[in-house]
């Protein structure tokens, strides 16, 4: 039923299309004649009139004007009219003078003139005819839907115009075009199809005088810091942001609801593109086999997808959670070859298992981001903590530098800066371990390959597993509360992906025994994050998800530092990276420290095991930690 009412419409508009063109051709022979209907009566109207209809309809259905969708004309249906008139009006003349006049022996004074015109008449006739139908097919529709959203746009100039279209043609969901939003000073307050472009500084009058609910952001050419600010004031003025993709990656030229989504706060906080030596990275990557351990995480895996990149001869994937390695596994074979990925069961701690893995594929290159991170888990379990955290670092480490590993990176955290928990106690320990390896002058270095070992410190990421943000999402879609530990806690976030291309980069520069430390911005309250995130839902906070303190938790600090009092930063090559100039230690003191920490595990003593790194990190201070009677006892 469906293809005979599409089949019947069709043959509709060329009907309506060829009274069009018979009466513009008829209009256009009587100003010629001047409207002397005597003169155009003994012309031969008649057969000249016939032969022009045949010439069009034959035109017009070899290129098919007559079977595209009127409601949905665009320029490309207006080019084809275009030509289709051009072809009939230059075939209609040749057809008359070489056929039709011979025949009737009659030559009609002013017919050329007659055909340029009608040219003219009937393709800006054939045009408007699409134009109304379309316009008022839109305004039908919007006047039968009971909600239309108002709405801006920002995007370039080009796509602009496309997603504009795109929006108005939706049939599921009814857009209200306010216009664009473009700060550049020669083109605010111009139109753009009839819409206005708006500064940024509009948002709050176009939110007061039109109820504007959205900005709709398209592109990733935009200027950084001018969507920054876009995003910015809609937030502030309660207006909901949402992203959909530049007009070429639409499914099949069309443009879905499903494409547009909501921005989340890790677009709002993103930052300034990070410049990479993607040379310097490239030649330390490229044809060689590489470990990444704790793969299937947030990290791991994110270094996993960028190393692809630099077309490595094999990705060795290590980590202990079977499932979620198994789910990267199948993400990388659609980017990777399979013949070159393996997919490695260990865990870091059984030195026996990991040692099978280096004797068997010899990685060249090793990302170290197997740990234990969250701060409160590991305050209740401190021996798996130290365990991961150092002895399986100690395990990985030697076991490059044995094997002829050229870089070791292993992957750090800011709370390893005066540590006030076991995470990031037992992270500053395997720091020093990995920095001892590298300036230990005892015998067992000069025997061996020399590895360049090399740590990346850095804060909290965005959208990582159990951090704050995911978190912070699932509350406000089960409609809060959202729980704080405390209104003054900050943080430093940065994305994964800007994480780990700073991890890259630092990975592939340095010359061994640097501390990395990355350029985290400024830090961010917790609440203040919270609050952007409502609003980003189209919420308001305090009013319709409400904020709940829930107190510090053990280990737990208000605020997080990337350098100690004592640490200073030396400059590097990139601005975003610079190095922590750290206390140095013997490597026989490291040693010993973790020999202790063993014979202390192994006699099932959590206390002396903490005592021990307490010890030898003074200032590791315990926090609203039952670890806390420690520290006047630290020798």
């Amino acid at each position: 039923m469906i293809p005979e009412k599409r089949a019947r419409s069709k043959w509709l508009i060329l009907v309506v299309d060829q009274v069009i063109v018979c009466w513009s051709l008829a209009l256009s022979l009587f100003v010629v004649m001047q409207f002397n209907f005597s003169a155009v009566q003994r012309g031969y109207f008649f057969i000249y009139s016939i032969t022009y209809l045949v010439v069009t309809c034959l035109v017009f259905m070899l290129l098919k004007i007559h079977t595209g969708i009127v409601r949905y004309a665009n320029l490309d249906d207006v080019y084809r009219i275009f030509m289709a008139t051009m072809i009939s009006s230059i075939s209609y003349w040749v057809l008359i003078q070489l056929v039709i006049t011979p025949y009737l022996h009659h030559i009609w004074r002013g017919f050329d003139l007659a055909v340029v015109l009608n040219f003219f008449i009937s393709s800006t006739l054939l045009i408007l005819l699409r134009i109304y139908v379309k316009q008022g097919y839109l305004y039908l529709r919007r006047s039968e839907m009971k909600a239309s959203e108002p709405i801006l746009i920002y995007s370039k100039t080009r796509s602009a115009i496309i997603v504009k279209h795109a929006l108005e043609q939706q049939g599921e969901h009814c857009f209200n075009v306010l216009g664009y939003i473009n700060n550049d000073p020669d083109k605010v307050g111009k139109y753009l199809q009839q819409k206005k472009i708006y500064h940024s500084s509009e948002i709050p009058f176009l939110r007061n005088k039109y109820q504007l609910s959205k900005v709709i952001i398209c592109g990733e050419d935009l200027d950084f810091k001018e969507k920054k600010m876009i995003m910015e004031s809609c937030i502030n003025e309660g207006i909901m942001l949402s992203h959909l993709p530049p007009p070429a990656q639409w499914v099949s030229g069309r443009l879905s609801l499903g494409q547009i989504k909501n921005l989340d706060i890790n677009d709002l906080l993103r930052r300034d593109p990070i410049v990479l030596c993607k040379a310097n990275i490239s030649k330390e990557l490229r044809n060689k086999r590489v470990l990444i351990t704790g793969a299937a995480g947030s990290i791991g895996s994110e270094i996993v997808r960028q190393i692809v990149d630099y077309d490595p001869s094999q990705l060795i994937l290590c980590d202990q959670a079977e499932s979620p390695l198994h789910d990267l596994q199948l993400e990388l074979a659609e980017i990777f070859d399979e013949s070159k990925t393996v997919i490695f069961l260990a865990n870091v701690q059984d030195r026996s298992r990991t040692q099978q893995l280096f004797e068997k594929y010899r990685p060249e290159f090793v990302f170290h981001a197997a740990a234990y991170k969250h701060v409160p888990l590991m305050e209740s379990n401190p021996t798996e903590a130290i365990m991961t955290n150092v002895l399986g670092t100690k395990n990985i480490a030697d076991l490059s530098m044995h094997y002829g590993v050229e870089r070791f990176i292993m992957i750090s955290t800011d709370k390893a800066v005066n540590p006030t928990n076991v995470m990031g106690a037992t992270k500053r320990l395997a720091e020093i371990y990995i920095q001892s390896l590298q300036f230990s002058r005892r015998q067992i270095r000069s025997n061996c390959s020399d590895t360049c070992f090399i740590t990346t410190r850095f804060g909290n990421v965005l959208g990582s597993n159990g951090s704050v943000v995911p978190r912070f999402k699932s509350q406000i879609d089960a409609g809060g509360p959202i729980t704080i530990t405390h209104p003054d806690i900050t943080r430093y976030f940065m994305t994964i992906p800007e994480a780990v291309e700073l991890v890259l980069e630092a990975g592939s520069t340095g010359k061994g025994g640097e501390i990395f430390v990355f350029d985290m911005g400024d830090p961010i309250k917790i609440v203040d994050l919270a609050n952007s995130m409502i609003k980003l839902a189209g919420l308001v906070p305090k009013i319709d998800i409400d904020i709940v303190y829930t107190g510090l938790r053990p280990g737990e600090k208000l605020y997080e530092e990337l350098l100690s009092n004592e640490e200073l930063t030396i400059p590097t090559h990139n601005q975003k990276i610079k190095i922590a100039r750290v206390r140095l230690h013997d490597l026989k003191d490291v040693e010993d420290t973790i020999a202790s920490l063993l014979d202390a595990k192994y006699s099932g003593d959590e206390i002396r095991m903490i005592q021990i790194i307490k010890n030898f990190i003074p200032e590791y201070k315990s926090n609203n930690s039952l670890f806390e009677t420690l520290d006047d006892s630290v020798t």
